[in-house]
């Protein structure tokens, strides 16, 4: 009988390629940026200060850290609507890591965000567990260009 893993991996193997799906807007606020500025020691101006940026700044609004950005993806991927069947028998997911980031636009304060995301690879791993490599695609409210696009690694871990 075959194990979760390989189901799963059997399943998630025929959707490459494919859409997963597109989750909820989320507003960036002038509050979630400061907190990041604070967490991560980055102050510039162009994150942090209005009036310095309608001054001096080509976006005239403060503008989110593109990490901060890149950050939000497990939120953001939070919303979107999956097919649970490949996670049956999922014990954790662990972030392995990112193969290419690219922050194609600013996010301005007080717009919306959401990820969009593509199944690209899943390649089994030993001690039952599927690495997961996904293109997530961070949208602006209103933009054409995304905010970021990145290629998510996540390792499932399988009981």
């Amino acid at each position: 009988m075959a194990s979760n893993a390989e189901k799963a991996l059997e399943l998630i193997q025929g959707k490459v390629g494919k859409e997963e799906g597109v989750g909820d807007w989320f507003e960036v606020t002038q509050e979630r940026i400061n907190g990041f500025a604070d967490n991560t020691e980055d102050h510039q101006f162009i994150h942090i200060d209005p009036e310095k940026c309608a001054e001096m700044s080509p976006y005239k609004v403060p503008i989110a850290h593109g990490f901060l950005t890149l950050s939000m993806l497990t939120h953001l991927d939070g919303s979107i609507a999956k097919d649970m069947s490949m996670f049956e028998g999922v014990l954790m997911g662990v972030n392995y890591g990112f193969d290419k980031v690219r922050f194609i636009s600013p996010v301005p304060v007080n717009s919306k965000i959401r990820a969009r995301s593509e199944i690209l690879s899943a390649t089994a791993k030993p001690g039952n567990t599927i690495q997961l490599k996904r293109k997530m695609t961070v949208e602006i409210e209103g933009q054409d260009k995304p905010a970021c696009v990145a290629e998510w690694l996540t390792n499932l871990v399988y009981g």
